[in-house]
């Protein structure tokens, strides 16, 4: 039993000894640094079971459990609020516990535990991915590391949107102005080639509708009728119909755009089990739209369209499918959710990491397929995510305006290089050390600024401000992490160091005590992060863990003017612990660390 545990169940039987009272919870929080304490007891909500002066009810309890919990060494009152004094052995006895276990804080799954698919990525295959993309990468990403690490499977997966118009526009613009021109004539990767006749076809799009609008037409008749336009979806029309050259066309370009995003993928450190096509899925759900309409979840309209009433809880109708028999978006995605559940049989819930611009379209989709019958559905979590912007303004695809998610990448690192080489930190390094390092600082900078905000606010991102040293930011959680690697090396030669087991009657020091204090909330902190599918959870647990660190480090002699033995064992193994703990937090969220910085 855990000491939260411990102090719940006798605080209750205190309140029930003292004054025949029953509590159903006990409140906890941390005690304010002000006070003497390690943790604190809320007296205020007994006020409903108990009459009287709440620093008087706080003294009985204090009492009792000095009395009565072996660990409890002293108390005070502060108004409504009992601190509670913990002894030594008990933070000593916990360290002796974890000091050695490299995976602490992580939860191995249970055998017959259902598994959770995340969805995160998903881009389309007419342009590179972009900063939005590296916002939904690292969410998705660092979302399915902490569920695994709370004790569940997870699959990682993606549905690349590899059909439709936008697709065809850059095939068009392409075969109508590429002149054979490829990526390994051109040198660019197959992603950004593609997206350049996006954009190209937008000029030429635009210069039509000029062009008609001169004529007489009006401006809504004009995109209508553009020639490009109407070729575009001819081409699209000829795609679903199989025509051999254009689905041979079609498949070559987005090879090149699918080996682009290889190579993003690989840069930011993120990766898939499974990959789904909207090409091989948007045909999918329209039997379950043939169910739906035989147990009554849907009904069909006049014109032949199918739709789903959702009035009574609060949307609106929902259509299914077309007269003309075809599928929209919403069918497509009750198939691939169907679909997901039969090719992976464990899988017990779902989360779909898409901007919040889906709000609704989740929770109409996810409320489809509860009123389907489906009992996984109930697991279903939209992880929903605001913009992210920068001081230059918001971004437009087919104008060329967005920023590339490689160019930041090699932008970050540049600007790291910058900063490391100013600060003059790499004496010794190698050029390639120095790349290295310069790559590891710039996306762990980007990683952070990013994972660090809760996912529903929108970012203003500064890539300078990100790559700092100091405060909140990844640079600064690396840079201890390398400093705690920098003492390990120093006390390599001193015996015994790294093994011993600290004796119970070690006495801790209050810079000491915080830091372990902080330390077992790591399990509860992945638990919490896990259930609120919130990486900016751990991000700020380490940051914490870190300015306690900092702090220790500061005012505590480690091995050098440290003639105390056990306390240099102690504290060089404090050190490693914390060191292996942030690496742990940093894994969860994508984020290398360095050993030398």
């Amino acid at each position: 039993m855990n000491l939260q545990a411990t102090l719940t169940r006798v605080v209750k039987q205190a309140v029930h000894s003292i004054f025949n009272a029953n509590l159903e919870s006990v409140e906890f929080q941390a005690t304010r640094k002000e006070f003497a304490g390690d943790i604190t007891i809320v007296v205020f909500p007994m006020l409903r079971v108990v009459k009287g002066n709440p620093v008087k009810i706080g003294e009985s309890i204090g009492e009792y459990l000095v009395e009565n919990v072996e660990e409890v060494k002293a108390y005070n009152v502060v108004k409504g609020f009992l601190n509670v004094e913990i002894v030594d052995a008990y933070y000593v006895d916990f360290f002796n516990t974890i000091k050695d276990n490299n995976s602490f804080g992580f939860t191995s799954p249970k055998k017959d535990e259902k598994a959770i698919m995340v969805e995160y990525s998903s881009p389309n295959t007419n342009k590179p991915l972009h900063l939005g993309h590296i916002r939904n990468n690292l969410l998705g990403y660092s979302v399915a590391e902490i569920i695994k690490a709370s004790g569940k499977n997870v699959y990682k997966t993606q549905i690349i949107n590899d059909r439709g118009i936008h697709i065809c526009k850059s095939m068009l613009a392409w075969q109508r102005f590429g002149e054979g021109e490829t990526p390994e004539s051109t040198g660019l990767k197959g992603d950004k080639l593609v997206g350049n006749y996006y954009v190209k076809f937008d000029k030429e799009y635009k210069k039509e509708i000029e062009a008609l609008i001169a004529e007489g037409k009006t401006n809504e008749e004009a995109k209508k009728q553009a020639p490009i336009l109407i070729e575009a979806q001819q081409m699209l029309q000829k795609w679903e119909s199989g025509d051999k050259d254009v689905v041979a066309l079609w498949e070559k370009m987005n090879q090149w755009v699918y080996d682009g995003f290889s190579i993003t993928y690989k840069n930011l450190g993120v990766d898939f089990d499974k990959l789904y096509y909207e090409s091989e899925t948007y045909l999918l759900g329209k039997e379950f739209v043939d169910e739906g309409l035989k147990t009554g979840v849907f009904y069909k309209k006049e014109d032949g369209s199918v739709w789903c009433d959702l009035t009574e809880d609060g949307l609106d109708e929902k259509i299914v499918l077309r007269s003309d028999g075809t599928a929209v978006y919403m069918t497509q995605d009750i198939g691939t959710a169907i679909q997901r559940i039969k090719d992976f049989p464990d899988v017990g819930g779902m989360v779909y990491t898409v901007g919040n611009e889906q709000d609704y379209h989740f929770q109409v989709l996810f409320l489809i397929l509860k009123k389907l019958g489906f009992d996984w559905a109930k697991n279903l979590y939209h992880l929903s995510y605001g913009m992210v912007d920068l001081p230059s303004g918001k971004m437009k695809s087919r104008e060329g305006t967005v920023v590339d998610a490689d160019d930041l990448i090699t932008d970050m690192a540049s600007t790291a290089q910058e900063i490391s080489e100013d600060l003059g930190k790499l004496d010794g390094y190698s050029d390639e050390e120095k790349a290295n390092l310069y790559k590891t600082i710039g996306l762990g900078a980007l990683k952070y600024y990013i994972l660090k905000v809760d996912p529903k606010k929108r970012i203003l991102f500064d890539p300078k401000e990100s790559i700092d040293f100091q405060g909140n930011t990844g640079p600064f959680i690396q840079y201890t992490y390398a400093r705690i690697q920098s003492i390990l090396r120093k006390a390599e030669a001193i015996n015994g160091v790294s093994s011993s087991k600290i004796e119970k009657t070690f006495a801790l020091q209050d810079k000491e005590k915080a830091v372990l204090k902080q330390l077992q909330l790591f399990p509860e902190v992945i638990q919490n992060a896990a259930q609120n599918h919130s990486p900016a959870l751990i991000a700020n647990y380490i940051y914490e863990l870190v300015k306690e660190y900092n702090s220790f480090f500061q005012n505590l002699p480690i091995v050098m003017g440290n003639d105390d033995k056990a306390s240099v064992v102690f504290r060089v193994q404090l050190s490693k612990t914390v060191g292996n703990t942030i690496k742990n937090a940093f894994k969860l969220l994508g984020i290398s660390v360095p050993e030398r910085m």
